[in-house]
């Protein structure tokens, strides 16, 4: 696989699948991007391209439009704000295929740059339509996939456009991706610690499995971690499990045991009646009683979990450990991503919440590598091929 910086890109179109899915506020008149840190990850390349002289069409999706034009999901608060972070003028296109774009692509002069409008206003860009593919290649002399986020899917300008164009290549970001995820799966600096949390044991379980002979400790968080303890007969109270996987948990639990690796689970809960933000809540040792459920680890066990951290030459974080969203929830969660920012040796730190934790307790420039990908980083560590990436090989 090639990178952006050996090819020639002086004069030519080279179109950039970046990933501008961006958050957005619409309760005003006016849509207010609240995160643009998917925005900012892009800028590397494209800021490269453009010094080289390129012509560079930028193509992403946002939302889920399902294949219907839709206003509010527009790209041009993205437009907008990568113009600020690049001082240079950023035209939105009327669409992202047509004679019109054509034409706006062809009008482009060396380090200048054109924004593609939604993807997905097409539903040929999720079914990787040949037409439609044949359509975006017609805009392109290169092709480079800088959408880590997007590379788990088959799509039309993840996949389909890469074979067909003469040239094709990964950008930084997803160089990045890959070069700090594939060190976990190939040889991370032992002593190697895993975090995963989030809602469901379902979700994680593929991770769990593939990641176990590689760590030397894996700490569970979340409302998985209940499905975990239920598995061992631990009372869990009104706790969320998933009682079909109760199998699966206890097999990993084994499995655990059997190859000598520390899986940790919680020793202690913060509880709470119902799972909103003004429900009253307490402290729980290792069982919990019936009527209340886990919303958070407790006190006990973030000292366990960051004593494990702290040993660690390398740490992958991926879930947050309770109800994040609810600030009575999160302590856990932001002990975590303090945990993280200590340690001195490499820290990961991929899904939207652990991301977003990090940047909520300031640490975000402490971590070695915060991960833009949520679906494809789970793919990923799976040990799964991602189309996006294969179609570049």
């Amino acid at each position: 696989m090639k990178i952006i910086d050996e090819l020639e890109l002086a004069g030519k179109r080279t179109f950039i699948r970046v990933d501008y899915n961006v958050p957005l506020d619409k309760s005003g008149d006016v849509r207010r991007i609240t995160d643009d840190s998917r925005i900012r990850g892009s800028l590397g390349t494209v800021r490269y391209a453009l010094d080289q002289g390129a012509r560079v069409v930028l193509a992403s999706h946002l939302g889920r439009p399902k294949g219907k034009v839709e206003p509010t999901m527009s790209l041009a608060p993205a437009a907008e704000r990568l113009e600020e972070l690049l001082d240079q003028k950023v035209p939105l296109a009327p669409d992202c295929v047509g004679e019109a774009v054509e034409e706006a692509v062809a009008n482009l002069r060396d380090g200048q740059v054109l924004l593609l409008e939604n993807l997905r206003f097409h539903p040929e860009e999720e079914k990787n339509d040949p037409r439609f593919v044949a359509e975006l290649a017609k805009l392109a002399d290169v092709y480079v996939n800088d959408a880590f986020g997007t590379a788990h899917r088959a799509h039309a300008s993840t996949a389909g456009i890469a074979g067909q164009v003469a040239e094709k290549a990964a950008g930084f970001l997803l160089r990045d991706e890959i070069r700090h995820l594939g060190a976990l799966l190939e040889g991370a600096e032992r002593p190697f610690v895993a975090i995963l949390g989030g809602a469901k044991v379902s979700d994680k379980i593929t991770v769990i499995e593939n990641l176990l002979p590689r760590c030397d400790a894996m700490l569970i968080g979340g409302a998985m971690a209940y499905t975990f303890l239920k598995a061992q007969g631990i009372a869990v109270g009104n706790s969320l499990v998933e009682e079909d996987k109760l199998d699966m948990a206890a097999k990993a639990l084994a499995d655990a045991k059997a190859k000598g690796i520390d899986l940790l689970l919680p020793s202690d809960h913060v509880v709470a009646e119902r799972p909103d933000a003004d429900a009253a809540a307490e402290v729980s040792g290792l069982e919990i009683a019936d009527g209340w459920l886990g919303v958070d680890i407790g006190p006990e066990s973030r000292q366990r979990y960051a004593a494990t951290i702290a040993s660690a030459k390398t740490v992958l974080w991926n879930g947050p450990m309770g109800i994040f969203e609810i600030d009575a929830f999160a302590g856990g969660t932001l002990a975590i991503a303090e945990a993280m920012a200590a340690n001195p040796g490499t820290t990961v730190v991929g899904g939207g919440d652990s991301v977003a934790a990090v940047g909520r307790a300031g640490v975000a420039d402490r971590i070695t590598h915060i991960s833009t990908g949520g679906g494809a980083s789970l793919e990923f560590l799976e040990g799964k091929t991602l189309p996006g990436i294969a179609a570049l090989g």
